[in-house]
């Protein structure tokens, strides 16, 4: 074009036009890629922050496990003494209680028995009435009494209220 080679003015000016048109296009082109380089740069810095919260995340995750496991392992002794404790006690149980209160426990989901309390059946908070008391204080002590509530056995304590 500078040389002079092109000698129809329409041609001339129709690659003039096409010229600033690429020129536009081309600024056009580089704003765009100004604004996907910003939000890469801001990407990249979000992603940074979000390793570095989540290499947090993980390292508190670690010491949860830890002490969950720590936690598990002390329940676990715990749980397997009292089995040993309660395999001792139920040796001394007759076999027909011990029976009976099974029955109920799995009925109940788990507890088979409740302590009287304050004239309370600590099994289902039923406070009993004065002629489930009065019977329960004539009762003998080797006698096994239920709740007429929850049916669990009762088992009567200083704290009776009988």
């Amino acid at each position: 074009m500078d040389r002079g080679l092109v000698t129809a003015p329409k041609d001339l000016e129709r690659m003039q036009q096409e010229l600033v048109s690429l020129d536009r296009r081309i600024s056009a082109l580089e704003d765009v890629e100004l604004e996907v380089m910003e939000r890469l740069e801001s990407a990249q810095a979000d992603l940074t922050r979000l390793r570095s919260r989540l290499d947090e995340v993980d390292e508190e995750v670690a010491r949860v496990r830890v002490a969950r496991d720590a936690k598990a392992g002390d329940t676990t002794a715990e749980i397997a003494e009292a089995e040993r404790e309660r395999a001792l006690a139920a040796q001394n149980v007759p076999a027909d209680l011990l029976a009976l209160y099974e029955r109920v426990r799995a009925q109940k989901g788990g507890v088979g028995a409740a302590a009287l309390r304050q004239r309370r059946c600590e099994g289902c908070s039923l406070q009993l009435n004065a002629a489930d008391l009065g019977v329960i204080a004539k009762a003998p002590p080797d006698e096994v009494l239920r709740c007429e509530e929850c049916n669990r056995i009762l088992v009567r304590t200083s704290e009776s209220g009988i």
